[in-house]
């Protein structure tokens, strides 16, 4: 039985958006991790995800780096222009956001704001084209 093209989203997207979007999905489930963890020994502990204080814009912004590869421009064709620009201000912002709850407490950091810095961090080099995945080339 073949899949019809048409119901397929992902049909057809050029691989840098593709691959923008996973990083986008993995900075969004990064949100929702722990980001900050405090154990009280063997009185249990408490946990805070990313969508406290100003962490929601990260939220946000990698909801928009995802968003932007659906809603703007051609899929079939790489970042370009204005859409390249919202793209790379989603990440940046998200990432940059991020980094700034990083520095304002790092004693109790958890493995969910490391995660969403480094999406942050990957999905704009990968945009701005520093990150480049090798071609695949045929053995003769």
């Amino acid at each position: 039985m073949e899949q019809n093209s048409q119901s397929n989203p992902l049909n057809g997207l050029h691989k840098q958006k593709l691959y923008a979007l996973i990083v986008a999905a993995v900075g969004i489930i990064s949100c929702i991790l722990p980001w900050w963890k405090i154990s009280f020994g063997g009185f249990g502990g408490y946990s805070i995800n990313g969508l406290h204080g100003i962490g929601w814009i990260s939220f946000l912004g990698f909801i928009g780096a995802g968003v932007v590869t659906f809603v703007m421009g051609d899929k079939t064709k790489p970042y370009e222009g204005q859409e390249k620009m919202i793209a790379l201000a989603c990440f940046a912002g998200a990432g940059a956001i991020a980094l700034i709850q990083f520095l304002r407490q790092t004693k109790f950091a958890s493995f969910g704001i490391f995660l969403a810095i480094i999406a942050g961090v990957v999905g704009t080099l990968w945009i701005m084209g520093i990150i480049k995945l090798p071609e695949n080339k045929p053995k003769a």
